[in-house]
This record gives structure tokens, sequence and C-alpha cells, in this order.
């Protein structure tokens, strides 16, 4: 399996079509079809549904053009990082995270890391632990940053200096809105739009589930997320409210919604993980030594 063959299978995915491909990649249709074709004898699966006008991907080809943007993006990420070896600190630095304030101490870190090295590149992904982990995993990202509770026994760690607050995300129209904060026993009979994190976080040592004790079991959970903007569409048209993390989606102004904290106070810590033994390019290296500098506390 050759890596040229993979970008044409994700050009012909992306395109739609052979012809569109083809135009694309400057090579014939007759010479794009055998090749997709003997991929497919590769595999011993269809990976396309043809007519003659268009291609799309089966189940099996939905499935494999998630692992060819990997070994793509793997193959990438390595050819960089050599090709700008020879030369003055530069590359790409590839960092996952979820929604969290904490994001902005990294970017006043790399604003202050381009004045002096402009050829540095930086990549950010969101997602939640779950995504972030399984890509550092597979090497597709260099750093990832953490929004507590979460397991991170596996990584090496910075501690930020910064906390998220909790809180409910609501419209301003909802009567709970009314309150300056919020307790356990507002929520109690609500629809309530959580975090999956959260609730995928095993209950022994979650903030979260600890924070409402008993009443926990109790919660009308009608949609949970992985992102705070998805949750605040859902906020918006009447699902529910959402418990999530202040700052994260617009509530004031002309906004439709509002933000009331959780009463007794609670807070996320933060933590900026890599793999252990991780052997890192001149540019993630120098971006981390400058970061344990800049926040002094690393385990």
């Amino acid at each position: 399996m050759e890596i040229r063959v993979l970008r044409y299978f994700l050009t012909i995915a992306r395109e739609g079509s052979i012809t569109a491909a083809a135009e694309q990649l400057h090579i014939t249709q007759p010479t794009l079809s055998r090749q997709i074709r003997d991929l497919e004898d590769e595999l011993g699966q269809k990976l396309f549904m043809r007519s003659s006008h268009s291609m799309k991907l089966t189940q099996e080809g939905f499935i494999f053009r998630q692992r060819a943007e990997e070994i793509v993006s793997m193959v990438d990420k390595t050819s960089a990082e050599f090709l700008s070896m020879d030369k003055p600190v530069a590359g790409d630095i590839y960092i996952g995270g979820g929604e969290t304030l904490a994001v902005g101490l990294i970017a006043d870190l790399i604003a202050d890391l381009r004045k002096e090295y402009p050829d540095i590149r930086y990549h950010l992904y969101s997602g939640n632990e779950a995504d972030v982990t399984e890509r550092l995993d597979r090497g597709l990202l260099d750093f990832g940053i953490l929004v507590q509770p979460a397991d991170i026994t596996k990584y090496d760690c910075i501690h930020l200096p910064a906390e998220d607050r909790w809180g409910v995300v609501m419209r301003k129209d909802a009567p709970l809105a009314k309150k300056k904060r919020i307790a356990r026993a507002d929520l109690v009979d609500l629809p309530l739009i959580l975090s999956r994190q959260v609730l995928s976080t095993k209950s022994e040592g979650n903030a979260f589930i600890e924070w409402f004790g008993e009443d926990f079991e109790k919660l009308d959970i009608v949609t949970t997320f992985n992102l705070m903007y998805n949750a605040a569409l859902m906020v918006r048209s009447g699902v529910g409210y959402a418990v999530g993390i202040d700052g994260i989606v617009s509530t004031g102004g002309e906004s439709e919604l509002c933000f009331r904290p959780l009463v007794p106070k609670m807070t996320s810590g933060l933590d900026f993980i890599w793999k252990k033994y991780q052997a890192f390019s001149p540019a993630a290296e120098l971006f981390l030594e400058k970061l344990q500098e800049r926040f002094q506390q690393i385990n």
C-alpha cells in the first residue's frame, strides 16, 4: 500500500468523482481507476459505490478514509520534522485540547515565541479527552490540554496555573435565569445537557459527580455533548440547560443565553500533557522547554 495511492483515494473521496479527482491529480482517468481497483483488491473490500457520474464511499470506504487520513497526516508530519532539522528552529507543532479558557495561556506563549521563532507553525485540534488522547497516542498530536476530571496516568504533564469555573448555560428568558447562582436542587427536575467526558469518567474522583452527590442519579439528562458550542445551540432551541464551563460560549450583550455559576463553587484544574518518553522535533522540544520555564511546575 503506497502513500501515493492513499492520496489518490482521499482525493476521489473529497471530489466525489474520478473525473474531478484526475484533474486535481494531473493523471489520466484510466490510470486513477486502475490504482483504486488495485487498492480494493489488496484490501479485499469495495471502497466506492460507482455510477456513471459519481463515486460514493461505501461503509468500508468511510472506515478506510479515516485510517488513510491518519496515515497521510503522520507521513506529512514526519517529513516536515526532518526537513526542518537543518534550518533554524522551525517546523510544526500539533496541540489538541478541550474547550477551556486555558488555551489563552498557550496562545500567549505562542505569541511570544513567534517573535523569535517565526518559522514554527502551530496546529490546533479541538476535541474532548477521548479525542485528544487517542490522537496523542497515535502520534498525530505532540501535546494535549485536558480539563479535569481526566485520566492522565499514561502521560507526563504540567499543571497549568488556571481553573475553569462550572455553571449552567441557559436562555435569558428561562425561569432559572433570575437566580445569581445555581444549587443542586435547582437542577434535579430540569432537562439537562451534559458533557460526555464528565459522564464517561469513573465516578470515584469525579468532582462533577461528587458535586451532585446522591442527586446525580435523579438528573434528567436529555442530551450529551463533546463541544460546548453544540450544547449552546441545543440550549438556544429550548432543549434544556447545559452544565459546562464559563466563557466558552457567548452569554453577554446581545446573546440569547446567560451563564450562572454553581454553588457550592465547582472548578476544574487543567493539565498540559504529552506521551511519556516522547521523542520531540526540535520545534516541539523548544516549545515544551519554554512552557516549563513559564509555569515552573512539572510532574
